[in-house]
């Protein structure tokens, strides 16, 4: 909605005839053209700081996919690890992963510190990290993923609420890709550093490299933490300091209302157990969550890529080398991608086109061992996460209102779609390597079912739209208020 449309008039008599005063909604800026350069101000200002986001969730998702690269180093021989105990090492981390995205979401909107929040849920997750390079046996190892998980939950839930505040939906699929290019690009340097490590510090101190691993990768984590409680925003409600004006505070608070039509927090608050209900009720937050789940086991090849890789025949270090192009493209093309998204209100088609290519690749793999044709097979299902941030910014665009019921709508949908990852630890077996056709027929069918699903769901708002356009048709009003992107 724009700030024009939400232009106040108020009725004076002057000489005794009745005229209408237009009031300027943005004279407390300084007129449109000074909020124009106030606005541009704040969105720099926003940028430069949400971007130790992208940091981070690089950081999380090497924290969390390292026993991939660790597998190649002796991670399961020294471990004493036997049939699908490392599956199980992968998919334990996502049940505390579930468990806690929910609660965390809630506990964040109502303490209102993201600042505080995130970055003390790093600091523990990076301990743990650790902690996991000391272990000797599979129960130790158990334990560490599981509480890993349960930490890690707070922060990729966390930080999409926290853009949510602060960015308009046609400006959330840019942010979102930005955000979710922190996990993309760790899957391409996360291989590049964790090669460094396991070729440069192998027996160091009497270590074997894959401890060293969990290590280094772990401080980096703290020692990041401890830098974004100076750095991260708060909410636009919440926020304090002195890098924010207060007319630039008032500006972010009045772009969420107009963005709405509402206000963000006085005008649509519920409170959080009943946002948590009404994110409950909502069957769009169920539809969302089952189409998502489909998605992330289509896209467990993920967790598995260094042993795709391998199947190419390359010895471990030049297997690791070839895992970061891939990534690094499909970094690239999802900035394209969300940028053209927003910039045409368009969301579907963008994620669809994106899911259909990465079947190309799951097809061209199962037909073919020669290596450069399962090379090019690498790079098209890992461009399927293009499509994938857009379904991330859609989530968000569907649910703007209440705060409460969008903390809630989110974690949910992120964490019941975290099972695609239990059930994904468990499509990749070493017995159906080395060409993996039974996984990547599991992986077509999946994708296939979400796009089907996201189908469904854009033919649902494009209903909702229609209606809401004849409700305002039939009392005559002129300028459109809020619609569903499709």
């Amino acid at each position: 909605m724009s700030n024009r449309s939400l232009e106040s008039g108020s009725v004076k008599e002057v000489a005794g005839e009745k005229t209408t005063v237009v009031e300027d909604p943005d004279a407390e800026f300084g007129g449109y053209e000074a909020r124009k350069k106030l606005e541009k101000r704040l969105l720099l200002k926003l940028d430069l700081r949400m971007s130790i986001l992208v940091l981070i969730y690089i950081l999380n998702y090497i924290d969390r996919n390292n026993a991939g690269a660790a597998r190649l180093r002796g991670f399961e021989a020294d471990l004493h690890l036997q049939g699908q105990e490392f599956a199980t090492l992968l998919s334990i981390l996502y049940v505390g992963y579930i468990l806690m995205q929910i609660p965390s979401n809630m506990l964040l909107n109502f303490i209102g510190k993201p600042s505080l929040h995130l970055p003390i849920c790093m600091i523990i997750w990076g301990v743990i990290s650790i902690l996991t390079g000391i272990t000797h046996d599979f129960v130790g190892a158990l334990l560490t993923r599981f509480f890993l998980g349960f930490v890690e939950a707070a922060f990729f839930p966390g930080a999409l609420f926290l853009i949510s505040k602060w960015y308009k939906r046609s400006e959330l699929g840019f942010r979102t890709a930005i955000l979710y290019c922190g996990n993309i690009i760790s899957n391409a340097f996360g291989s590049l550093i964790a090669s460094g490590i396991l070729d440069g510090m192998e027996g160091k101190l009497g270590h074997a490299a894959w401890r060293w691993l969990f290590y280094i990768e772990g401080a980096l984590t703290v020692f990041v933490a401890i830098c974004s409680i100076f750095i991260l925003p708060d909410f636009p409600s919440t926020t304090r300091g002195r890098w924010l004006t207060d007319a630039e505070r008032k500006l972010a608070m009045r772009r969420m209302e107009e963005d709405a039509g509402v206000g963000d927090e006085a005008e649509t608050e519920v409170g959080q157990a009943a946002g948590l209900v009404l994110a409950l009720k909502d069957w769009k937050v169920w539809w969302f969550s089952l189409a998502m789940t489909s998605q992330v086991v289509s896209l467990s090849f993920n967790a598995y890529f260094p042993t795709l890789s391998a199947t190419m025949g390359f010895n471990r270090t030049v297997t690791l080398l070839l895992c970061a192009p891939p990534f690094v493209f499909t970094a690239i093309l999802a900035f394209v991608v969300s940028r053209h998204s927003d910039k045409t209100g368009e969301r579907f088609y963008h994620i669809s086109v994106s899911f259909a290519l990465g079947i190309v690749g799951f097809i061209i793999a199962i037909a073919t061992m020669n290596t450069a044709a399962r090379y090019v097979s690498l790079f098209l299902m890992a461009q399927s996460y293009a499509g994938f941030v857009v379904m991330y910014a859609w989530v968000s665009n569907t649910f703007p209102r209440p705060p409460s019921k969008r903390a809630v709508s989110l974690a949910l949908i992120n964490a019941f779609s975290q099972l695609g990852n239990v059930a994904g630890s468990y499509v990749w077996p070493s017995a159906w390597g080395p060409t993996y056709r039974n996984s990547y027929g599991i992986c077509i069918a999946t994708a296939g079912c979400g796009i089907v699903m996201c189908y469904v769901m854009k033919l649902h708002l494009e209903s909702v739209n229609r209606r809401l356009d004849r409700e305002e048709e039939a009392r005559g009003v002129t300028e459109k208020g809020f619609r569903y992107l499709t």
